[in-house]
C-alpha cells in the first residue's frame, strides 16, 4: 500500500477543536481495533470531512499507511467526499470487481482494493464525518452484519461528539458569565468608592445647615437630606461589602475582646431616631458581659436590621430591639408589626437582591442589608435567623460572645 506522505498529505493541524473532541472520547481506539479485527482490514480511522477539508482524527493503522492524527488528504480523492454529500455508507470488497468502483479514481489514487466507510451525523443532522476501514487486500465487509456493526459505531461517536459539544458550551457560557459577574462587580466596586466623595461632601453641608438657624421648613428640608444621606451611606457601604464579598474578599472583621456593645447599639439606635422622628424604637439590653467581636460590624449589621424594620414595619406600631449576652451567647434582636414577611420570599431572604417588604407598595432598596447583615452573622461564627407572622417579624442574631 503507497504511504500518504507522497500523495498530497499535507500535515496541517487546523480543526483542532474536532481533533480534541475526538481525542476525547476514550472509546474510539477501541472501536478502530475492533474494526480491523473484525473485517481483517489494516486501517480504520475516524476522519472530519468538510466541503474543503479531510482530516484525520484518530487512527489504527496496522500496515504502515503513513496517515497519522490531525494529517489531511485532499478531500476530492477521497470517497469521503462523496459520502458527505449523499450521507449513504459506501463499501465494496474487491474494487477491481465492482462495477461502480473498478474504475473510480479513489482506489486507484490509493491502491486500494476493499472499503468501507459510513457517515458520521451528530443528533441534530449535522454531519460531522465518517467512520471508515480500508485495505490493499480484499476483504468482506458488504455484509449487513459487517455495515451494522459500522453504523452502530457511528452513532454511537456522533453521541459522544453532541455530548462533547454541548459540555464544551456549557463551559463557554459560564466563563463569559463569569467574566461578566467580575465586571459588573469590579463595576460595583469603583463606583461605590466614587460615590463616597461627592456623598462626603454634601453630608458636611449638611451637618452646617443643621448648626444654622432655619425656619421650620428649613429644618424640615435638612432633616429630609440627612435621611437621603444616611440612606446613601448605607447603601454605598452595602455595594462595596457585596462587591468585596464576590470578588472573594468575603467580609472582613476587625476583631476585638471584652466590647462593651450596649454604647455601640445605642448610638446606632440615635442616629436612626434623628431620620424617623415620627416613629417609636424601644430600647432593652440585658448585657452582663463583654462581647469578642468587630464591633463596627456589628453596629452595620444592626443599622440594617433597624433600617429594615423601620422602612418595612407598620408605621404606626412601635419598633423593639434588644440585645443579652450570657452563657457563652450573644442575641440581639429587631421587631417590628405590619404585614408579615410573604412566605414565598422567606427561602430567599438573605440571599442578595432580595427584599424584606411585606408588599409591592413597600419602599424598595438594592435588597442588600439583610444579605450583608446574615454575612457578618456568618463571619462571626453565628446565624441570623427570622420569624414573621401577623404578630410581628422578628430578626434574631445569635453569635459565641
Amino acid at each position: 500500500m503507497p504511504r500518504m506522505d507522497a500523495l498530497g498529505l499535507t500535515g496541517k493541524h487546523d480543526f483542532q477543536a474536532d481533533l480534541d473532541a475526538v481525542a476525547g472520547i476514550s472509546a474510539v481506539p477501541r472501536i478502530l481495533d475492533l474494526v480491523c479485527r473484525t473485517t481483517g482490514m489494516g486501517f480504520a480511522a475516524v476522519a472530519r470531512v468538510t466541503p474543503e477539508r479531510w482530516i484525520a482524527c484518530s487512527v489504527q493503522d496496522n500496515v504502515a499507511f503513513g496517515l497519522r492524527s490531525g494529517d489531511e488528504l485532499k478531500v476530492e480523492t477521497t470517497l469521503c467526499h462523496e459520502i458527505r454529500q449523499s450521507r449513504q455508507p459506501v463499501v465494496f470488497d474487491n474494487a477491481p470487481e465492482d462495477p461502480r468502483y473498478a474504475a473510480h479514481h479513489t482506489p486507484a489514487i490509493y491502491g486500494l482494493k476493499s472499503y468501507i466507510s459510513v457517515p458520521i451525523i451528530l443528533p441534530d443532522g449535522r454531519f460531522f464525518g465518517t467512520l471508515c476501514a480500508i485495505d490493499s487486500r480484499p476483504a468482506r465487509v458488504n455484509t449487513p452484519e459487517v455495515i451494522g456493526m459500522f453504523e452502530l459505531y457511528a452513532e454511537l461517536i456522533a453521541h459522544h461528539l453532541d455530548g462533547h459539544e454541548h459540555i464544551m458550551a456549557a463551559q463557554n457560557q459560564l466563563v463569559e458569565a463569569q467574566k461578566a459577574a467580575e465586571l459588573r462587580e469590579h463595576f460595583i466596586a469603583v463606583l461605590g468608592h466614587d460615590l463616597r466623595n461627592p456623598l462626603g461632601a454634601i453630608t458636611s453641608g449638611v451637618a452646617l445647615l443643621e448648626r444654622t438657624p432655619l425656619n421650620e421648613r428649613g429644618m424640615a428640608l435638612v432633616a429630609m437630606m440627612q435621611k437621603c444621606t444616611n440612606r446613601m451611606t448605607e447603601l454605598i457601604e452595602n455595594v462595596l461589602d457585596f462587591a468585596h464579598g464576590r470578588l472573594g474578599g468575603g467580609i472582613t472583621l476587625d476583631m476585638r475582646a471584652a466590647v462593651d456593645l450596649e454604647p455601640v447599639l445605642h448610638h446606632v439606635v440615635s442616629e436612626l431616631r434623628t431620620t424617623w422622628q415620627d416613629r417609636v424604637i424601644i430600647e432593652t439590653y440585658d448585657l452582663r458581659g463583654p462581647v469578642t467581636c468587630d464591633p463596627d460590624r456589628i453596629a452595620q449589621l444592626f443599622s440594617n436590621l433597624l433600617g429594615n424594620a423601620l422602612n418595612y414595619g407598620a408605621p404606626d406600631l412601635r419598633v423593639r430591639v434588644g440585645a443579652q449576652s450570657r452563657a457563652g451567647e450573644f442575641e440581639l434582636f429587631v421587631a417590628n408589626g405590619g404585614r408579615p414577611i410573604p412566605e414565598s420570599a422567606m427561602a430567599r431572604l438573605f440571599q442578595p437582591f432580595v427584599r424584606g417588604g411585606g408588599g409591592e407598595t413597600q419602599p424598595q432598596g438594592l435588597g442588600l442589608g439583610l444579605y450583608i447583615a446574615s454575612e457578618i452573622a456568618r463571619a462571626h461564627g453565628g446565624a441570623l435567623q427570622v420569624v414573621s407572622n401577623t404578630s410581628e417579624t422578628r430578626f434574631t442574631l445569635k453569635i459565641p460572645a
